[in-house]
């Protein structure tokens, strides 16, 4: 797909009982408070009604492999990767539809810290912080409307009055 793109695809689910890599499923139940079966190591920082999930572009992944990290989709700790979203348009406040059910708004940019390092190299993790890297964070979500998730559901920018 191309750039500017207000729908594109569900290409990974990731989830783990606590830390990363989060690992593939094929689909989830997606509550107030995130994925059923997601965990976080860190509850203070990571989870809670206003980060129920975290997002990623798996366009920006495959540019940070370009530079040569070891990422890939769900080492990085996010839920939910999508593929052929116009990712500089995720940005707090926007809305989206995930499959047929989930609703979600965007809240907040996710602060990367030092689990993730392993997924850059010379463990640069900062690498995908939205304060140094401006568009190339990832993006926590709150759940507007509970439902199930697939693998290759389509997801798309919703204005805030179509859910």
């Amino acid at each position: 797909m191309t750039q500017n793109q207000s729908s594109g695809v569900i290409h990974q689910i990731n989830i783990s009982p606590g830390g990363v890599p989060k690992l593939p499923v094929d689909a989830a139940r997606v509550t107030r408070l995130g994925i059923v079966g997601d965990g976080h190591d860190d509850k203070e920082n990571h989870g809670g009604p206003l980060a129920a999930l975290c997002l990623y572009s798996l366009e920006e992944i495959e540019r940070l492999q370009a530079e040569g990290h070891p990422i890939a989709p769900g080492t990085t700790g996010e839920n939910v990767t999508l593929a052929g979203m116009d990712w500089s348009a995720m940005t707090p406040g926007v809305r989206l539809a995930l499959g047929d059910e989930v609703v979600i708004e965007l809240t907040d940019y996710a602060t990367p810290c030092r689990t993730i390092r392993n997924a850059f190299v010379n463990q640069e993790f900062v690498r995908i912080s939205q304060k140094l890297h401006p568009g190339e964070s990832r993006v926590y979500a709150r759940i507007l409307r509970e439902g199930t998730i697939r693998l290759g559901d389509t997801a798309q920018i919703r204005a805030p009055d179509m859910f």
